[in-house]
């Protein structure tokens, strides 16, 4: 079990400076609360005097890593960090502020989830606390969690998984299921921090002495946007390509070879290469994560950028939902995109199609289509099929000289026209997939030259 800190022991651990805001809401004047729960004014009372505290939520203004942002911790000491109206009154201020001041917000949770002597009421407050994330998603503000010890119920479901980045201390128990109310003979590792993390719903797991500048960058690298992101704003130009990268293939199936080449630089050796710092995000938020397909924000010559990078392999359904996370939620910061394109294509076994293939890359299609940021596609290695254009930018992809572009493998065309398997070499001429023949088909911008 990890160590349970106190909301303000949580907050000093990622603050330089806490202006703490006094609760605004009133004292509830029914005593007993709303249901007239017998003994439940004196277990608030019992519940203040324990921790110092009004309610189970503090919230101030912060200063993380020279970055101002709005702070909301919670007091799991006060009755189990549960929320009430009063706690939903004391979010709803929070989320307010950030408007109001344009700024981040940051939630170290710690909850067992609605507070049950207030039964109905309680649980509405994730109504509440679900549109003041709203309002404030749609205002083009992050919002970032951290999972303490433990975050279940409707914290988790609100503030913790409702939140762009969500970091987690090692060891939290994390889940919608409370540990009172979870069946018999569930895998007690689905609800931790590591099972979380394994499912793709949580972003990375942090240390508790590594929580300030794991903070400080994730803000530095959500808030480089623009406010007001518009349709004309200038691309990033595509990065050059990599020692190693070939010169013009003189046949079609040479490139093929080329892409396929096991000494290729991959998309992590470009991401590395080109971005002067960066951080990953991890998992599609739907009970998968895909190992070839790199998503996160970075800097370069102090810009920030959006990357979506396949690397290398048969892109699975996860890979393609967590694509298409990262370009909504740039779009919405006002951050450019660079997706770096290298697949064979989508992985097509029986169970790529039962986890949804088909909706998985639509998904990205529609991203792509819709974004108001400007994208910006190198083409690596391989491009194969929809599941490679999927990422690529309408009119502003470009191609490296180890690369291809095609609308489906060589070897994949040759067997559905019913030719002998010798013949797939001239089929690959024939598809006209090399760098050079994209550029004179008009469907890349050209070919990038390769890195000093």
């Amino acid at each position: 079990m990890a160590d349970r800190l106190t909301a303000r022991e949580a907050a000093a651990l990622v603050t330089d400076v806490l202006e703490v805001r006094p609760p605004t809401a009133t004292e509830d004047p029914s005593g007993d609360g709303p249901l007239g729960w017998a003994g439940y004014a004196e277990s608030r009372t019992r519940a203040a005097a324990r921790t110092g505290e009004r309610e189970s939520v503090v919230w101030g203004t912060a200063d993380i890593g020279g970055r101002r942002a709005v702070l909301v911790s919670f007091e799991f000491r006060f009755l189990g960090g549960s929320l009430g109206r009063r706690t939903g009154d004391l979010l709803e201020e929070a989320y307010a502020h950030a408007r109001a001041e344009r700024l981040p917000l940051v939630s170290l949770i710690a909850t067992g989830g609605s507070r049950m002597q207030e039964g109905m009421i309680a649980l509405t407050q994730l109504q509440r606390v679900a549109r003041a994330s709203a309002l404030t998603r749609a205002a083009g503000l992050p919002q970032l969690a951290v999972v303490r010890d433990p975050t279940t119920g409707g914290g988790w479901a609100t503030l913790g998984a409702g939140a762009d980045v969500v970091l987690a201390l090692p060891g939290a128990q994390v889940g919608f299921a409370g540990s009172r109310v979870r069946p018999p003979d569930a895998d007690p590792s689905a609800y931790t921090a590591e099972g979380q993390l394994a499912a793709g719903q949580i972003d990375a797991i942090v240390p508790a002495d590594r929580l300030r500048p794991a903070l400080s960058r994730w803000l530095r690298l959500l808030t480089g946007g623009t406010e007001d992101p518009a349709p004309g704003g200038t691309p990033v130009p595509p990065p050059l390509a990599l020692d190693g990268a070939y010169g013009t293939a003189a046949t079609g199936w040479e490139a093929v070879r080329r892409a396929r080449a096991p000494h290729r630089p991959r998309a992590g050796a470009y991401l590395d290469a080109w971005f002067d710092e960066r951080a990953d995000l991890h998992g599609d938020r739907c009970g998968g994560t895909d190992p070839g397909m790199i998503c996160g924000f970075g800097l370069r010559d102090g810009r920030v950028v959006a990357y979506a990078a396949q690397a290398g392999t048969a892109t699975r359904p996860a890979g393609y939902r967590a694509a298409a996370r990262l370009i909504r939620l740039a779009d919405r910061l006002g951050i450019p995109v660079l997706t770096l394109v290298d697949t064979p294509g989508a992985a097509n076994d029986a169970e790529a199609e039962r986890t949804g293939a088909g909706a998985a890359i639509a998904e990205v299609f529609a991203a792509v289509a819709s974004v108001r940021v400007p994208v910006t596609t190198l083409v690596i290695g391989e491009g194969g099929s929809g599941g490679a254009l999927a990422l690529a930018a309408p009119g502003n992809t470009w191609v490296t000289p180890d690369s291809y572009f095609s609308v489906i493998a060589p070897e994949l065309a040759a067997a559905i026209l019913k030719r002998d398997p010798s013949e797939t070499p001239a089929t690959a001429d024939q598809l006209r997939l090399r760098p050079r023949d994209l550029v004179e088909l008009g469907l890349v911008r050209g070919i990038v030259a390769r890195a000093e």
